[in-house]
């Protein structure tokens, strides 16, 4: 009998490209003196100066931020275009397929900007005002926040350095909005300004004549390309916020939503690309083939004192057709590792010949304090909220 053959076996000399990269981000984006009831009634009577507190006051601006939209619309002839309206689970329509062909026209011409403005609804927290008083003639009125269906704008935008993007911004009070960008069309575009020549997949890269050039242009991708991103468009896009607002300190900071870090395979051979996955299926599992495996993670986990981690922690392992994927997740982490068979990460492209082997994690932290501040070319753990603001994180779309 035969040894099996490991992983690093089939890897070394084998490799034609391995490039580690930022991949999708998604970031919220929030105003973080305007989050509880007490701070909204401040920001109507300190900020603005009004004697009562009304809920019809954010009706006003938002009715405001509606008309300049409608505006810069047709000032600048950018299409608008409406969406049907989503259940909690599924959209009826996707965004990105009303979207693509302006995104493609503009990169077409070589221009840059918004291309198209989604009119949407979806379930956001806003505030909303209750009366507190029981006298006849007399409001008082409480500010909380639900859950509600509401009015959205996702702001499509052609980046000279991002290329496509998105910031999305909610309608009601206090406005709560997204940033949507791709690390790897970021790399791409700084990849074709140095100079270093590549052959691209639909979302990352196949080949390049400089691979350590290739690498440390994904390195340096940091958080002052985000925020970069998000002031310039910020200002060119209408927003509910004034100038004063923000001179008073009421306006966005971002904090990370998603990321997903991607390490992207070449192979030199089609076969070596599935004696990866046969190798790594081997390595790790162990067990035979199942459709899934739950005791991978089976132990008990613990975090710092008796409070046990929450689960459950499962792997995957598909084969559907010709295909293969492993999928496994822990906490509030991903991991995906596939194989292509051409040119795309997710789809088979016609043009473009080729394996590779796609592994990706997608990190989606839980609650209001899971803010992100790594260093360019790392990603680092969530760290409290008190600790400052985020400066990274990712989707929609």
């Amino acid at each position: 009998m035969t040894n099996a053959v490991n992983i690093n076996e089939v890897l070394d000399g084998h490799v034609s490209l391995e490039i580690d990269c930022v991949d999708r981000l998604l970031f919220n984006a929030y105003v973080p003196n305007l989050q509880v009831g007490g701070q909204v009634v401040t920001f109507l009577t300190e900020h603005l100066g009004f004697p009562v507190p009304s809920p019809a006051l954010l009706e006003k601006i938002g009715n405001r931020f509606r008309r300049e939209v409608k505006a810069f619309a047709a000032e600048h002839n950018v299409p608008v275009l409406t969406l049907k309206k989503p259940d909690r689970t599924r959209w009826d329509d996707r965004k990105i397929d009303h979207v693509r062909p302006y995104l493609d026209k503009a990169e077409a011409e070589g221009r840059t900007g918004v291309v198209a403005i989604v009119q949407a609804q979806e379930f956001q927290w806003v505030f909303s005002a209750k009366n507190r008083s029981s006298t006849p003639g007399v409001v008082s009125f409480d500010f909380v926040k639900e859950e509600r269906r509401v009015g959205i704008y996702y702001f499509y935008i052609l980046d000279a350095d991002f290329g496509p993007g998105f910031i999305k911004i909610c309608t009601y009070f206090p406005y709560p909005a997204k940033v949507w960008l791709n690390g790897h069309e970021w790399a791409k575009r700084q990849a074709r300004h140095a100079g270093i020549a590549f052959r691209e997949l639909a979302n990352g890269f196949a080949s390049c004549e400089d691979p350590a050039g290739l690498q440390a242009i994904c390195d340096r991708f940091g958080p002052g390309d985000i925020q970069s991103f998000f002031d310039h468009w910020s200002s060119v896009v209408p927003t509910p916020f004034t100038d004063d607002d923000r001179r008073a300190g009421y306006f966005w900071e971002l904090s990370m939503r998603q990321v997903e870090v991607s390490r992207t395979i070449a192979f030199d051979d089609p076969r070596r690309a599935r004696s990866f996955f046969e190798s790594l299926v081997q390595d790790n599992v162990g067990i035979g083939r199942p459709e899934q495996v739950a005791m991978v993670f089976q132990a008990q986990l613990r975090t710092r004192g008796p409070r046990r981690t929450p689960g459950p922690f499962r792997t995957r392992v598909f084969s559907p057709g010709t295909e293969v994927k492993i999928d496994f997740s822990f906490k509030h982490s991903r991991v995906k590792q596939y194989l292509i068979l051409c040119s795309q990460r997710k789809k088979c492209s016609r043009h473009e010949d080729g394996y590779f082997v796609d592994m990706s994690l997608t990190h989606r932290p839980r609650g209001p304090n899971a803010w992100f501040r790594p260093r360019p070319g790392a990603v680092r753990e969530p760290v409290p909220a008190d600790r400052g603001a985020v400066d990274f994180p990712a989707g929609d779309g």
